[in-house]
């Protein structure tokens, strides 16, 4: 009979046999799992719980690259490696020793390696459509945790290279929301990410450029996707003090040129530069022009080098002139720049298309910012004045009731100009023509140069026929420059943007205050004494258009 502890063995041996294969499951990956989330996050634990396991990277690495057969199983590998690098980083597992033995040397290496290779796969799914925001985030994690941990000898370092691969994707993708988070959630949001942005854009633009010279589809969506980025990019750092939100943890000495204003605005001006070097269709100049003064010019530390783009655009003329203007004054009023053709070229824009051009309104914003200056000659000013009286004669509605509080306040703000509205004629000869009317006006419409024309000798007669136009609130509006100037100036905003539709909308809504005399009798005839039907009463005219009894009878 067996003792008691022969009895007991085989249960134990049964006990090892049964708890032997669980414990395997736990430790070892290499069992095939039903799952394969769990699969994916069994090899995760195991990489993080012991070194033996690193190998399980590239199993990952290879479940990842499953993404371009529409496995799911590919985002959460790709999630996985994210923590796992990110807990290695951080642990410095992938910084070398100075007294690393050999074999530590090349574990570390080979783990360089393998990161190299996730980053690359990263910003390969980036170009995918529903993965390329999850693929933005993971990278930015991955960006952040190697800049704060992999640091070498303990400087700072950001991995610029690794944004520069992103960038290339961004500025290729036709994904529209990628671009958008990164510019929304990193580039607005933290200085480090925007310096550096700046700094690997122009990289970038150059290693693309055998692409946009091949393919004008390919340029015209590189030039998009740079424009909608650095155009966004519109607070431009005055203070050091401004430099303070990093997304990598920044250098410990204030001298780095991370925190110099100088060195902010410098990387900007050279990416606008690079971006304006792409914009070659007329489309994408005014594009550029739109924002030139608002956006572009404040990161320029030397706004000349705007000079040979603006004045380029300046002299093509029509819409583009247009578009240059402010950018070309920002440079003579800021920088001193030498155009001294810049008036005679303004006069040369106001032709009859300007009031019909959409650009209408922001002209007219313009005008009234270059005529402003006191030490304008009163002749060059008159000349401005004059002009844009006699397109009126032509213009819509919408444009005049623009273009007469205009003159007021130019008039007002001139007023030497005033005698163009009270001219009083001296010599006999010359009143005897004008009740004549055979009397010239002295103002030259085909003189190019302002200060020739002869505006300055003449009148605004156009003003006073512009009183009586069919408008009424055209009308109206044109007669306060025949009244006295008391207002000292009017608000142009509220007039710049009016159209058909407001103007009938504003006559429609006024109240009648009185009702309007309107001819109630109905005459017998509509013909001319001349015209008299008794001469062809049989006439189909005369019988049609008899409103007597006679004629209504002829016809019945």
């Amino acid at each position: 009979m067996p003792s008691s502890e022969a009895a007991a063995r085989p249960k134990r041996k049964r006990d090892v046999t049964t708890a032997a294969p669980n414990k395997k499951s736990r430790a070892s990956p290499d069992v095939e799992m039903e799952d394969p989330s769990a699969d994916i996050l069994l090899l995760e634990q195991g990489i993080l719980e012991s070194r033996k396991n690193y190998n399980d990277i590239t199993k990952l690495l290879a479940k990842m690259a499953e993404f371009e057969d529409g496995e799911p199983e590919s985002m959460l590998a790709a999630v996985a490696l994210c923590r796992v690098f990110v807990r290695l980083l951080a642990q410095g597992s992938l910084t070398p020793k100075k007294k690393a033995s050999e074999k530590e040397a090349t574990v570390v290496k080979w783990l360089r390696t393998q990161l190299g290779e996730y980053q690359s796969s990263l910003v390969a799914i980036m170009e995918e459509d529903e993965l390329a925001p999850t693929a933005l985030t993971l990278c930015m994690r991955l960006l952040k945790a190697e800049g704060d941990h992999f640091n070498g000898a303990g400087e700072y370092q950001f991995p610029h290279g690794f944004l520069n691969n992103m960038l290339a994707i961004l500025l290729t993708t036709e994904n529209e929301e990628a671009i958008k988070s990164y510019i929304e959630e990193y580039v607005e949001e933290h200085d480090d990410i925007r310096y550096f942005t700046f700094k690997g854009l122009r990289t970038v633009l150059g290693s693309l450029a055998d692409t946009m010279a091949e393919d004008d589809s390919a340029q015209a969506l590189i030039f998009n996707r740079a424009f909608t980025l650095m155009s966004a990019l519109d607070g431009v750092p005055e203070k050091a003090d401004e430099i303070e939100d990093f997304y990598v943890s920044p250098p410990q000495s204030k001298k780095h040129e991370l925190f110099s204003v100088q060195k902010h605005k410098a990387q900007g001006q050279k990416a606008w530069l690079a971006v304006l070097q792409i914009a070659k269709t007329k489309d994408q100049m005014k594009r550029v022009l739109d924002i030139m003064s608002t956006v572009i010019a404040p990161w320029f530390s030397s706004p000349e080098m705007l000079a040979d783009f603006l004045t380029a655009s300046y002299d093509s003329g029509g819409s583009m002139s247009l578009l240059a203007l402010s950018g070309v004054f920002y440079l003579i009023k800021e920088r001193n720049l030498d155009y001294p053709s810049f008036y005679p070229k303004l006069y040369s824009l106001l032709d009859r298309d300007l009031l019909h051009s959409k650009h209408r309104s922001r002209f007219l914003r313009l005008m009234d910012t270059f005529l402003n200056s006191t030490h304008l000659p009163a002749a060059l000013v008159a000349s401005f004045i004059k002009r844009l009286a006699r397109l009126a004669l032509n213009a819509p509605p919408s444009a005049i009731v623009s273009i007469i509080p205009w003159m007021y306040n130019i008039l007002k703000h001139h007023p030497q100009c005033t005698f163009m509205i009270h001219r009083e004629v001296r010599d006999p000869e010359v009143q005897k023509q004008i009740e004549e009317g055979g009397a010239k006006d002295p103002f030259d419409p085909e003189e190019a140069d302002p200060m020739e024309t002869g505006a300055i000798d003449s009148s605004l007669w156009e003003v006073v026929q512009l009183q009586s136009h069919y408008h009424p609130n055209v009308a109206t509006i044109a007669k306060i420059i025949s009244e006295q100037f008391t207002k000292q100036a009017y608000n142009i905003e509220d007039f710049l943007d009016h159209s058909y539709a407001t103007l009938l909308e504003a006559e429609m809504g006024k109240d009648v205050k009185k009702t309007p005399v309107v001819e109630f009798q109905i005459p017998k005839r509509i013909f001319m004494p001349q015209d008299d039907p008794s001469v062809a009463p049989d006439s189909l005219i005369s019988r049609l258009w008899d409103f007597g009894g006679q004629g209504q009878q002829t016809v019945a």
